[in-house]
């Protein structure tokens, strides 16, 4: 079976994610492409997983090698009983098992005859003479080809697409559009002007199309323009000299235009390299590895063998290859001896990060090759991570073989590195993506398996469907059960060693948990790598970090994008310490009344769906369970009434006893929100309005709507009745209906009442304005009040609200959404939007892909490595943020922790006072006096207020007398946890000057 279903559909509720990221047609592209893998070490197997994962049509391994002891150092789905058979055999397995949709098979014929029966050919750490034999068969028979390899910390991948490969969508990213303000008419250079300064964010060569542009309707379809950017809200479209002239409105549109790449031969780009540079502090580095690794390939053609770990001789050999090589290239290098050594040092190695990166970003590149979607390498790219390396560098006999499954780690690191990582103990919050990824990654290095050594795991959710996209521990019958306690159990499976060394919790890491994950547990950690995906848990890990001085690896992916972040003790900043701006809103002016985006009627939607199926079987719960509710919510300011009519409504006049009121509820609402409430605006707003000043009300910004006369025979008008209706009875537990002519032979008989429109109505035109209606009569509440049936008549009686849940395709509630915002965008004449990305804007559905989960984790290892190894300068480590859609690589220093100052006392982020013992406050008082020279004026913990000087004399003799303890929970009138250790106070202190002075925060420590 293919990796869609035979009409060509795809299976959103496992490709949901994956889809935001490639779109629809490259998934089909995929679907159609069958991948030759030809060698299956860590790395082959990590690209055969991420493309398997992605979907294609099928995948043929080929690797007739038998599998050693020291292959399971990365090749993760091997285990022990696999040592001894082929590799491609005992992988072949374990990977269809991945995904049910993609055939995965073992190539039992002629390799070099069986070429030709695939569209993409991956070679992985395959000699270079076969490569070119390879090649020499895909170049001129247009099947793509990649080669990649990875040797300790050293890799390198190199694609050849042929001579003529189309790129149909470079970026990846949405194309732009916006409002048009003017057009000049010209002859040279006519320039659109956006309105009201918004920023067009075009590029010099973009191409732009027009729609709604009144007077130059020329423009409106028009063949695509080349631009030229002026400025941020303007840019030219060359000579309009011959078009009618412009008068207002207009919105521009990008229109991607496709690009065509034209690749060398592996034989012709051994010679002229060309080079894709993926760390700009290292730009010498590409062409001596280009050397470099053809060096080590004649080694090992003459010789049979790769050179042993930190052989001088064997270096030095392969080293006077190198120079042999470049010495007849006809663009020669100036090569670094030791650089060209440490490759051949490191060759034997085999490391599970690098595979991890390498195998996502070659995954990715199997993915352009066969969609077209985004800008392929072209046509090298060289990366190392010598940094990784110990401070103190191993030597031969300490890179011997051990006969371990770790023996391809040890020859890059040695053994006593291998023990460090064997006795980390590592804290892994979540088990999602990045967290399975990561959890692979160290069983393979074999972290926490020594006698010292321990992994910790939580994740409070459980598998679904979608995840098993991405998060490659699952399997379908793992659907529901804990990620935790599976993503352990899975990699016991991988790494036997780690049983016994992994804890799997399934609690949520927060104030609510520090007596689960308290202080002697953040005490006997190593370190921390979150693996999380909302903003808020982060910066709580990120806190207790500082708190306990922990190093944390940070990371994660927004489809193709990804970064990493090491924050370091007593060095780099902490996580919390930048953020990103806050996501823009929407006005609530123009969700109301003004959309222009179908982005704005999509929010509106999702708002309605809150406010008819949720919140208002909400309301009507609180009235039944929670006593004299209606009186409470009576003295609230602002929009009483309209909670109590909402619950009149939900308990008297809207309540049904069948389905086929629900019928005419949901008719009702449709005429209401998009026939009503619309011609009340325009009653209000005629489309000839004009402003104060002139202007035409209706232009810019704001649309003027048209009213939807409802019709039974338009599907969009059915789908909503469908979805509205089978809501309603959800709500009350009514058993719902899908047969469209049962809806149509109700709605025939039902006659809505004609709309009259209403005097005296204010319509909020802006954000900032004020509008207030006419204040309800306190009467008018009472009746209604007396109306509502109390809650001891209903005994028992609750109605179901309809929690949102996005990926559960029979509960209606993306068809109410999509159905919903479409039609308001049919008022407003806004393009409408499908079901797939209306749940992708309501569902806030995060793009991802595996790809670039394994890559970022595989950054994340190579700096775990660093932290094992306890490198103490800025310049040890490197931030990265990657988007291999460009493709593009960004790496940096961390940025340094903000030193402050007191007297001549340097502190950052991670100093603090010590205090041990639970002190009074008094005595608290004088210690800061007599031995830091600093005055007490104020001190809180947490939100209480303990001490400031100008409390009444009364009080604070009381308190100063206090232990600290006694205080916080005299203060904040609850009891000190048994399992808080330590107490946090916040100072405010003046300096012998008197001048206030900013110190680090206090830790008491109260109890042993």
């Amino acid at each position: 079976m293919a990796s869609m279903d035979v009409d060509n559909t795809i299976d959103e509720s496992l490709y949901s994610r994956q889809l935001y990221v490639l779109g629809r047609e490259a998934m089909l592209r995929m679907s159609q492409s069958n991948v030759l893998i030809i060698g299956l070490r860590g790395l082959g197997v990590e690209i055969a997983k991420n493309v398997i994962l992605a979907g294609v049509k099928s995948v043929t391994l080929y690797d007739p090698e038998i599998t050693q002891l020291s292959d399971l150092s990365s090749q993760f789905f091997l285990t022990e009983e696999d040592v001894g058979k082929r590799r491609d055999e005992a992988s072949c397995p374990r990977l269809k098992e991945l995904n049910n949709y993609v055939p995965v098979s073992v190539l039992n014929d002629d390799l070099m005859s069986s070429i030709t029966n695939y569209q993409v050919v991956v070679c992985v750490n395959t000699p270079l003479k076969q490569q070119i034999e390879i090649n020499n068969i895909t170049h001129p028979n247009g099947i793509k080809f990649i080669s990649t390899r990875t040797n300790g910390l050293f890799g390198m991948s190199f694609n050849d697409f042929g001579d003529t490969f189309e790129v149909t969508d470079q970026n990846g990213e949405e194309p732009k559009s916006g409002m048009v303000a003017a057009i000049t008419k010209s002859a040279e250079q006519s320039v659109v002007t956006c309105l009201d300064e918004t920023r067009h964010n075009l590029e010099d060569g973009d191409y732009v199309t027009f729609t709604e542009v009144k007077g130059m309707t020329e423009l409106n379809g028009c063949e695509p323009r080349k631009i030229t950017v002026l400025g941020p809200y303007t840019f030219s479209i060359g000579d309009t000299s011959n078009l009618s002239d412009y008068v207002s409105g207009g919105l521009f549109h990008q229109v991607k235009q496709p690009k065509t790449l034209s690749f060398k031969s592996l034989v012709d780009s051994l010679k002229e390299p060309e080079m894709f540079i993926s760390d700009f502090a290292k730009f010498d580095r590409p062409g001596q590895l280009h050397v470099g690794f053809q060096a080590l390939d004649s080694f090992v053609e003459k010789n049979g063998r790769y050179p042993v770990p930190r052989n001088e001789n064997d270096a030095n050999d392969v080293l006077a290859l190198a120079k042999e090589i470049n010495s007849s290239s006809p663009n020669p290098v100036e090569l670094d001896d030791n650089l060209i050594k440490e490759l051949a040092f490191q060759s034997r190695g085999d490391l599970s990060p690098m595979a991890a990166l390498f195998g996502g970003l070659v995954a990715q590149e199997v993915l352009k090759a066969i969609s077209g979607k985004f800008m392929p390498i072209t046509q090298y790219m060289y990366f190392d991570s010598l940094e990784s390396l110990p401070s103190q560098l191993p030597n031969e006999a300490d890179c011997a073989p051990i006969g371990s499954r770790y023996d391809n780690q040890i020859a890059v690191f040695g053994k006593e590195f291998q023990e460090k990582i064997e006795n980390t103990k590592e804290f892994l919050v979540g088990a999602g993506a990045i967290g399975c990824e990561m959890l692979k990654n160290w069983a393979m290095m074999g972290l926490g398996i020594g006698k010292d050594g321990f992994i910790y795991l939580t994740d409070m959710d459980s598998i679904e469907k979608s995840n098993l996209n991405r998060q490659f521990l699952f399997r379908p019958w793992d659907v529901t059960k804990l990620k935790s306690e599976t993503a352990a159990n899975a990699i016991h499976k991988m790494n036997k060693d780690t049983e016994g060394h992994i804890k799997a919790f399934s609690d949520r890491v927060g104030t609510e948990t520090e007596n689960i994950f308290n202080d002697e547990f953040w005490e006997s950690l190593s370190g921390v790598t979150n693996a999380l995906d909302n903003v808020d848990a982060r910066k709580y890990v990120d806190l207790r970090c500082v708190f306990f001085r922990k190093p944390l690896i940070e990371s994660g992916t927004l489809g193709t994008k990804g970064n990493t972040q090491v924050i370091i003790p007593h060095l780099t900043e902490s996580y919390s310490s930048s953020q990103d701006p806050p996501e823009k809103a929407i006005p609530i002016c123009t969700l109301k009344n003004f959309p222009n985006a179908i982005e704005h009627t999509i929010q509106w939607a999702r708002d309605k769906f809150e406010e008819l199926f949720k919140q208002s079987a909400d309301n009507v719960n609180l009235h039944l369970t929670q006593p004299n509710y209606l009186e409470s919510i009576r003295k609230q300011a602002g929009n009483q009434k309209d909670t109590i009519q909402c619950i009149y409504n939900y308990l008297v006049a809207w309540k049904p006893k069948t389905f086929r009121e629900c019928i005419i509820w949901a008719r009702e609402i449709f005429e209401e929100l998009y026939n009503n409430s619309i011609q009340q605006l325009l009653f209000n707003f005629p489309k000839d309005s004009v402003t104060s000043s002139g202007q035409p009300f209706w232009s810019g910004p704001k649309r003027a709507p048209t009213p939807i006369t409802f019709d039974m025979n338009n599907q969009l008008h059915m789908d909503f009745i469908i979805a509205a209706a089978n809501l309603h009875a959800f709500n009350y537990g009514l058993t719902g209906e899908t047969d469209v002519q049962v809806f149509k032979n109700e709605l025939a008989t039902i006659t809505v009442k004609k709309f009259e429109p209403k005097k005296g109505v204010k319509i909020q035109v802006n954000d900032n304005e004020n509008v207030q209606n006419v204040l309800p009569d306190e009467k008018e509440i009472d009746e209604l009040i007396k109306k509502i049936p109390s809650p001891s008549t209903l005994v028992g009686y609750r109605m179901n609200p309809a929690d949102f849940e996005k990926d559960d395709d029979t509960n209606f509630h993306i068809d109410f959404i999509t159905a919903a915002s479409n039609l308001r965008a049919t008022n407003y004449e806004i393009a409408l939007a499908d079901r797939s990305k209306t749940k992708f804007i309501a569902g806030k559905i995060i793009p991802a892909i595996a790809t670039t989960t394994a890559l970022v984790t595989g950054l994340d290892c190579l700096e775990l490595y660093k932290v094992i190894d306890g490198k103490n300068k800025l310049e040890d480590y490197k931030n990265g943020f990657l988007n291999l859609a460009l493709p593009f690589f960004g790496f940096s220093e961390p940025i340094a922790a903000q030193k402050m100052k007191y007297y001549d006392i340097e502190w950052t982020l991670w100093d603090r006072f010590d205090v041990v013992g639970d002190i009074t406050l008094k005595e608290l008082i004088e210690l800061f006096k007599e031995k830091h020279e600093l005055e007490i004026t104020m001190m809180s913990s947490g939100v209480s207020m303990l001490y400031s000087s100008f409390l009444p004399q009364k009080k604070l003799q009381e308190r100063l007398n206090m232990k600290i303890s006694t205080l916080v929970e005299t203060i904040s009138k609850k009891p000190i946890p048994d399992h808080v250790k330590s107490l946090v106070l916040e100072l405010c202190v003046n300096d012998k000057n008197d001048e206030d002075v900013e110190v680090p925060y206090v830790r008491v420590v109260i109890r042993p």
